[in-house]
């Protein structure tokens, strides 16, 4: 069933609507599980063998299979069903919302009302990678505001996560951030933090678990979307951690050179054009102070996976309106990484065990072993969750 959520932003949906939301995770873990298995036994059984007849070889890489797969039956009705799901997901909490959002918006303006750390800027354009698409299928996107002061996108996020991830990252949905931090802290014991951006942080779910490992650590969650500001501020103050939030686009960090100890980010750069990738990476290495981290959470790279994996992992460059999925996947983040100032031999990747799926010991055993390898399901929602990290040292 998916997450309920339990802070003071927490829609009461009713009985049909809990119904719709519970089949929809349901679908979720069919398409990802069952049906992907049978279009992957399909693919062994039939497309594989025809195209190595046809070829004289397997396929060399994902778009070769993608390209073979694309007319078979299989494909046609998995690609449908994963795109129906996708959006039944968000469908699926809609009415709540609806229903909500005036309610919403006068409570996150409560939470917000005489508050020095939301930063809000009126005068920010929405890069066009947010205002021209539906990313992930999401209604509106981000960005959309019908009246003033509205966070209902912000809301439709946060709901429409907890039914599309299935419970897999715990009761707060911040898996990642407490995984990837706790790590931090435990392969670096010397490394003490005192402040911290958060870049595309949406409405904070791997923001607040950094404060875990450093409780007095200095947060500052930055989102180009007003409305992911708005609720994502009350979001945390609703649940106790009051942290900075900013209107701000991380391709130009409003703080100053060398501020910062940790530069943050979870799957936010695939969907941002390569210029812009390059240029998160730039403003991360000028805000750092000699010695800082950072660090982000992606989607494995395509060098590191055989080629199935490739052309199933890149289903969403293609079909989810995530356009840039593919184009990070296929980047040489090392030399991405030194290209924006960072030294070759600072740079560093990490495959991070989920702490929710396989317990903080394995965190900790995984941040003192030295294989990094990309195995098993990284980045996957079934068989236990392991993360793909990579960043470098100022």
């Amino acid at each position: 069933m998916p997450t309920r959520l339990s802070h003071g932003l927490a829609i009461e949906s009713t009985r049909d609507e809990a119904a719709r939301q519970g089949f929809a995770t349901g679908m979720r873990q069919y398409v990802l599980g069952d049906l992907a298995g049978h279009m992957r036994t399909v693919y062994d059984r039939r497309v594989l063998p025809s195209f190595e007849k046809a070829n004289g070889r397997p396929p060399s890489d994902g778009p070769e299979i993608h390209k073979a797969l694309r007319p078979d039956t299989i494909f046609k009705f998995y690609s449908a069903v994963r795109n129906g799901t996708q959006e039944l997901v968000w469908r699926s909490v809609l009415p709540g919302i609806s229903r909500s959002s005036k309610t919403l918006a006068e409570k996150a303006s409560a939470y917000n009302a005489d508050d020095n750390t939301l930063h809000l800027d009126p005068t920010l354009e929405t890069p066009r990678y947010i205002s021209a698409l539906d990313v992930h299928l999401m209604p509106g996107c981000y960005h959309s505001e019908r009246f003033e002061g509205d966070v209902a996108q912000g809301a439709l996020y946060d709901n429409g996560l907890s039914v599309f991830l299935m419970g897999y990252l715990g009761p707060e949905m911040d898996d990642t951030g407490r995984s990837v931090s706790q790590f931090i802290k435990a392969r670096y014991p010397d490394f003490s933090p005192q402040r911290m951006i958060d870049i595309g942080a949406t409405v904070g779910f791997n923001t607040l678990p950094w404060l875990e490992a450093w409780p007095e650590l200095e947060i500052h969650a930055v989102d180009a979307a007003a409305p992911n500001v708005r609720y994502g501020h009350a979001r945390c103050k609703a649940m106790g951690k009051p942290i900075h939030y900013h209107q701000m686009n991380g391709t130009d960090l409003k703080f100053g050179d060398n501020s910062v100890d940790i530069v943050w980010s979870a799957m936010v750069l695939h969907e941002m054009p390569a210029s812009d990738v390059a240029k998160v990476f730039e403003e991360s290495y000028r805000v750092l102070k000699p010695g800082g981290l950072m660090i982000h959470m992606e989607l494995p790279l395509n060098a590191d996976m055989e080629p199935y994996d490739q052309f199933y992992m890149d289903w969403d460059a293609y079909y989810n309106k995530e356009p840039f999925y593919k184009s990070l996947r296929d980047t040489d983040v090392q030399q991405a990484v030194t290209d924006a100032g960072f030294e070759a031999d600072k740079f560093v990747r990490f495959v991070i065990p989920s702490q929710h799926g396989f317990g903080a010991g394995s965190v900790r055993d995984a941040a003192a072993a030295t294989v990094d390898a990309v195995e098993g399901n990284v980045g996957k929602l079934q068989g236990g969750l392991k993360w793909f990290t990579f960043g470098g040292w100022k």
